[in-house]
């Protein structure tokens, strides 16, 4: 028995294993929300199909898995733009679904027409350099090929975003659901490396004092407890980049923390002052972990690289040794070569006298003074340690959390990469909780950021997503004042603006409100605030003219 191109797409959701459907419904994708009812797929009505597109990332990003946004033809799909470029950067599988007028009204000026006919938009080529396929669906005879090369785009060895818009009557039309059949789903297969992997070995027997720089690639192929268990075994220092947060439990005895541009300097100051071999593992080296590409990093020491990503090997740095393959399986497989040639730990020494010096007491603004910050540090003090573990937290205002911030190997930290858009903490983490109820969750970002995504919180409201959003209140842009101050001699436009009083608006939202203008309304708001199961907006008081002064690259 045939059923309805909007009922297949919803079948194939659920063989994709995704429950939740962020997104906002308009005309021309009714049929399929018509299918939805009676479905395992919930969906969650957003505030602004861009919120869609970043909860569908968020939920991607705490999953690791697939995850899907919906939107209408025209202004709904143009709205999703910023999130699924998103996606793109940070190579997450997301599934884009959007409508599309009627196929007969193609080049005859439709009412959101975005066939790409008779001068109306392209909707499928305004999404082709930010997905991994695309595919206006014409017709139904070629479906299940349209199915299958999405699948394999969303969860491929390379995954990213997928596009797929529908035509509103080819929704209606009937299909046999054994389409679906033509839909292969990948197996991940056992990873097994050898050969490359043992010369790593041999420079790791070689090396005094080998130091690790754990990346994001990392977190992405289930290492994490293999690098960790490396590190404890043989006694070797870790550093992070920014999205690894974590991987290695931040205050232990093995970490150096945050690698990074914004960070206290300590893991930087290590690697160049001490190290003689440095393991780069899934790290891309960017412009904030490379210290805005600092040759120091490099210099008088053997360099080995491993990445999945034959793109990424020697981008930024060339390795002496390079390693093209599964992270997770050449750290098991080293580990085990040393365990059979019987390698001793690695003397503790530099890092014990690396330790015996206090590290720069400066904060995020690189200055010797952070009592300007004081607030911020406190916070995040506060947070890691009343929050040891089970807890996410999506970072836009990534700055302070590099310095003040010891994420633990039980919490995931997500900060705002990718294309760095504002705005998409909220979203983020709401997608996020959806994945994982239980976990406490918390959205860190400037006012200004706010203002570009704040009505979201009635989404976690309407549906009841426990979710605790910091609004950092300065009443600036404060990364624009940084660089007016630093580079445009105080010149100050366009920065500076006024905030709405967040407490008359936490009412208007039926939600608790905190201001925190002293330590003591910060301890008062972690003693009585429900930040587990309750919804909640905190405001942190910052002056405006307290903006990291680091220097970005230009």
């Amino acid at each position: 028995m045939n059923i309805s191109v909007s009922e297949l797409i919803v079948r194939y959701l659920e063989r994709l294993g995704i429950d939740t459907l962020f997104g906002m419904p308009g005309s021309h994708v009714l049929p399929i929300y018509d299918s939805l009812y009676g479905s395992t797929v919930k969906s969650i009505l957003v505030k602004h199909e861009q919120g869609a597109a970043f909860m569908a990332g968020g939920y991607a990003r705490a999953a690791l898995r697939p995850s899907a946004c919906i939107a209408t033809a025209g202004p709904g799909a143009t709205n999703l733009v910023t999130g699924i470029a998103n996606a793109y950067a940070e190579r997450l599988p997301v599934l884009a679904i959007t409508g599309e007028t009627s196929t007969y009204l193609f080049g005859r000026g439709g009412l959101q027409e975005s066939s790409g006919e008779g001068g109306a938009i392209d909707q499928a080529a305004l999404f082709s350099s930010i997905t991994r396929y695309r595919r206006l669906v014409e017709r139904t005879d070629y479906l299940g090929q349209v199915l299958n090369q999405a699948t394999q785009s969303l969860l491929g060895r390379e995954s990213g975003p997928v596009l797929l818009s529908i035509p509103y009557n080819v929704q209606k039309e009937p299909v046999d659901p054994g389409v679906l059949e033509q839909v292969h789903f990948p197996h991940k297969a056992v990873a097994r490396a050898t050969g490359p992997a043992d010369a790593l070995a041999g420079l790791l027997r070689s090396a005094r004092y080998p130091a690790i720089v754990a990346g994001y690639g990392c977190v992405a192929s289930g290492a994490r407890d293999a690098v960790a268990a490396l590190a404890a075994r043989f006694n070797i220092p870790v550093a992070t980049s920014l999205k690894a947060k974590g991987v290695v439990a931040e205050g232990s005895p093995l970490s150096l923390g945050c690698l990074g541009v914004t960070s206290n300097g300590d893991a930087y100051r290590y690697i160049t002052e001490h190290a003689d071999l440095l393991i780069v593992l899934g790290a891309g080296f960017n412009e904030r972990t490379s210290h805005v590409w600092d040759a120091r990093l490099f210099a008088g020491k053997t360099i080995a690289q491993v990445d999945r990503n034959p793109a990424q090997l020697g981008r930024v740095f060339q390795p002496q040794l390079a390693i093209c393959g599964d992270i997770r399986a050449t750290v098991e497989h080293v580990c085990a070569a040393l365990d059979d040639a019987a390698m001793p730990p690695k003397a503790l020494d530099r890092l014990n006298a690396h330790r015996a010096i206090p590290p720069p007491h400066r904060s995020a603004a690189g200055t010797d003074d952070d009592e300007k910050f004081r607030l911020i540090r406190l916070f995040y003090e506060a947070l890691a340690r009343r929050f040891p573990s089970n807890t996410q937290v999506f970072d836009d205002n990534i700055v302070f959390a590099q310095s003040y911030f010891d994420v633990s190997d039980h919490n995931r930290y997500f900060p705002n990469t990718g294309i760095s858009s504002l705005g998409y903490a909220i979203p983020a983490a709401i997608g996020a909780r959806c994945h994982a109820p239980d976990r406490p969750t918390f959205a860190i970002l400037g006012d200004g950021g706010f203002q570009m995504c704040g009505m979201e919180m009635m989404t976690a409201i309407n549906y009841g997503i426990p979710l605790n959003v910091v609004v950092i209140n300065n009443a600036t842009l404060s990364l624009i004042r940084k660089n007016q101050f630093q580079l445009y001699g105080e010149r100050y436009i366009d920065c500076d603006f006024r905030n709405p009083d967040f407490g008359l608006l936490a009412q208007s939202f039926g939600v608790p409100h905190y201001r925190i203008e002293t330590p003591a309304d910060l301890d008062a708001m972690f003693e009585r605030a429900d930040l587990v199961g309750g919804i909640n907006l905190i405001e942190i008081l910052l002056d405006k003219q307290a903006f990291p002064s680091y220097l970005s690259a230009r």
